[in-house]
């Protein structure tokens, strides 16, 4: 069995482009940081930096929602390839194709963030939790809310 899951936040906005044809799909990309759960040396915080790609509506829905900072909640499967680049040299690849993706956090928690990785003044539109137990529609979704 080849699955990942994985807790942390994006260093960056994704990277998103489309496939070229009639059928355009979305391919986004991104890196996690996830903190370790243990230091060895006892060092400060320590992550992994996890690159992630999530493709056709998963890709969009990152597009759309995810900003640098904010803490998402991924599972997929781990994915390993190679390519010669243009110095004839092998260069390997590991990254985690993402099934499903979804927000770890409240907008206001991501927004308060101090000291984490990209924290700060994140714009995300992450939902809220009410006071009833259900969550509030981000601010900025005028269409389509972001359900399959």
């Amino acid at each position: 069995m080849n699955k990942a899951i994985l807790m942390g936040r994006l260093t960056r906005d994704p990277e998103v482009r489309y496939t070229q044809g009639d059928n355009q799909m979305a391919i986004a990309r991104y890196t996690l940081a996830v903190d370790r759960r243990f230091n060895r040396n006892g060092d400060e915080n320590t992550a992994d930096f996890i690159p992630c790609v999530a493709f056709g509506k998963a890709g969009e829905f990152a597009e759309r929602y995810f900003r640098k900072g904010i803490k998402i909640a991924v599972t997929g499967r781990i994915q390993t390839g190679s390519y010669t680049n243009k110095d004839g040299v092998k260069v390997y690849t590991t990254e985690v194709v993402v099934e499903e993706q979804e927000f770890a956090e409240s907008k206001n928690s991501s927004a308060n963030t101090e000291g984490g990785f990209g924290g700060g003044n994140s714009q995300s539109a992450a939902p809220m939790a009410a006071s009833d137990g259900f969550m509030n529609i981000p601010d900025g979704i005028d269409e389509e809310l972001p359900f399959n």
